[in-house]
């Protein structure tokens, strides 16, 4: 009987603390935050529609794509696909969404990369694999590697 009545305590208060949480959120609805990790710009083009997709079903999704190595080359200017269509446009449809760009520095420096012919609006950022982690561990993203 008496393991039955803290079995019971323990259910209530566990109860009280979640409705606690919620009440510090005033049942706000919490923006949705996604990194979006690109390392190849083969994949840009499907990440991109990926992105697309995912803001026409939640319009105020936070995007984040963080891009290193071989996945910077679709962030310059004149870079097209293998068919030739250009990247900029799809990039400048998400800038306007809200969607932000990160651009390793360090694949800048070791690759000799003029951080000048990147497209307006790109953000560089000291190492692309550690703001991805950065951007889970700390900042509640949620990763997506297309």
């Amino acid at each position: 009987m008496k393991q039955f009545k803290i079995l019971l305590l323990l259910g209530a208060l566990l109860g009280f603390a979640g409705m606690t949480g919620c009440a510090a959120t005033g049942g706000a609805k919490q923006q949705e935050k996604v990194v979006y990790h690109v390392n190849d710009s083969a994949d840009a083009k499907g990440a991109m529609r990926n992105a697309m997709n995912h803001l026409n079903a939640s319009p105020d999704a936070k995007l984040v794509f963080v891009t290193h190595s071989k996945g910077v080359d679709f962030l310059f200017e004149g870079a097209a696909d293998k068919d030739g269509n250009p990247y900029n446009v799809n990039v400048e449809q998400l800038q306007a969404k809200g969607v932000q760009f990160d651009v390793c520095a360090n694949t800048l420096t070791s690759r000799k990369l003029d951080k000048s012919k990147l497209l307006p609006g790109m953000v560089i950022v000291p190492s692309g694999v550690a703001e991805v982690a950065k951007l889970q561990a700390f900042e509640g993203y949620v990763y997506i590697k297309p």
